[in-house]
């Protein structure tokens, strides 16, 4: 028996109470359909897809289907889906698809999960490419002549909402806390100049840093700085092959830790200048074992993959181990209105000299966009595990 009961023999046993919470975790993304009229008449089972879109930690898509989805209904229906476009087992989710009214009166053709009950709970996605969604979502004689329908253009909300679930214990008490400051205070310290003890020389320009500072977050520096093989002369270090603003934007990151203000640094407002930045600062990143930094170049390179740019990034991902941006680039240039024009460019003739081996496996991605679009222009599409508003059941697209 515990000292606590003998000394108090009402005292009972502790009780702890625990609480599991299922809730949702809600995202949209509108999507449009400019040209409406020219999408008609692509063929039944074909169809026009949104851009991705991030929602609960699954990526997802809208599909439009001009001329139908069955070909029993002899493309006398438009069909809507929500498919899951990445990677999930039985993700369960609640869903809404709207078609916007654009008279202004809000008369929105809605149909939704949310807010009402369901006899069998959230709809569960099986796998990756999983759908929901109507295949007689409109009616099209209908369609052409409505409200929802505007200089020739149609206007999507699609609502998911992903199920998630989590268990919470009491809390005895509750205080805000700041977030961290510590980058400000030590970007300040670098501003200030107070301290320095070693100097940099990059393309003729100088720059003063803390050699503490520079070893703890880079372990090349802490080599260069510390090492048993380190500079003989440490006051003034001679960077090669890197241009000032580059270096400039290294130790930014190193004591602000964030990715710095591209358009500032190359006093250019265009985004070209923030490509080309972001570009030498991955080099910078990985040639200095930044691991943070290299991933923060690599996402900001993925958003802003562009014609003229691509081929060059292709090379930097090659050359830099940065498979996530390769593989973007590799699905950008394999489009067949994007091929061309890039193979164009000074940047594609800098890839095929310094990254041959990448040329074979553009050459498989374009075999695969070239497949399935033959594929599609065969009619071999099928839905994925979903229903439609008849009950029938759906297949997975091939």
């Amino acid at each position: 028996m515990s000292k606590d009961l003998r000394e108090n023999p009402k005292l009972g046993p502790s009780v702890t109470t625990s609480t599991s919470v299922t809730e949702t975790v809600n995202g949209s993304h509108e999507f449009k359909i400019a040209g409406y009229s020219l999408s008609k008449g692509m063929g039944i089972g074909k169809y026009i897809a949104s851009d991705t879109f991030m929602v609960g930690g699954y990526a997802w898509a809208i599909y439009f289907y001009p001329d139908g989805k069955s070909v029993e209904d002899n493309a006398a229906y438009v069909s809507l889906f929500i498919a899951l476009a990445s990677e999930g087992t039985d993700v369960r989710a609640l869903f809404e698809l709207t078609l916007l009214d654009q008279s202004g009166k809000e008369r929105h053709k809605v149909h939704t999960h949310f807010g009402r009950t369901l006899e069998g709970g959230p709809y569960s996605l099986k796998y990756r490419g999983s759908m929901w969604g109507y295949k007689r979502f409109f009616k099209r004689t209908l369609l052409e002549t409505s409200d929802y329908l505007k200089d020739d253009c149609l206007s999507f909300r699609c609502s998911v909402g992903v199920v998630r679930s989590h268990t919470e214990g009491p809390k005895i008490y509750s205080i805000d806390v700041p977030p961290s400051n510590m980058g400000q205070q030590f970007g300040k310290l670098l501003e200030s100049g107070k301290g320095t003890d070693v100097t940099f020389e990059v393309d003729g320009e100088t720059f003063s840093a803390h050699k503490l500072v520079l070893a703890t977050r880079s372990p090349v520096f802490r080599a260069q700085l510390f090492g048993p093989m380190k500079d003989q002369n440490t006051q003034c270090i001679k960077v090669e092959d890197m241009e000032a603003p580059v270096f400039k934007a290294l130790l930014q990151f190193i004591y602000w830790d964030s990715l710095p203000d591209m358009l500032e640094l190359t006093g250019l407002n265009s985004k070209w200048a923030s490509t080309l930045m972001a570009q030498h600062l991955l080099a910078a990143a990985d040639r200095y074992s930044l691991e943070r930094l290299r991933l923060l170049c690599e996402a900001s390179l993925c958003e802003d993959v562009a014609i003229n740019t691509v081929a060059t990034t292709l090379a930097l991902a090659e050359q830099h181990h940065c498979f996530q941006l390769k593989t973007v680039c590799l699905q950008f240039v394999a489009r067949p209105e994007n091929l061309r024009a890039v193979m164009q460019t000074e940047g594609f003739d800098y890839l095929k000299q310094s990254c041959p081996s990448v040329l074979t496996e553009l050459l498989e991605y374009v075999a695969k966009v070239t497949h399935n679009l033959v594929a599609s222009s065969c009619g071999n599409e099928a839905v994925l595990d979903g229903s439609d508003n008849n009950g029938r059941r759906v297949k997975q697209r091939l």
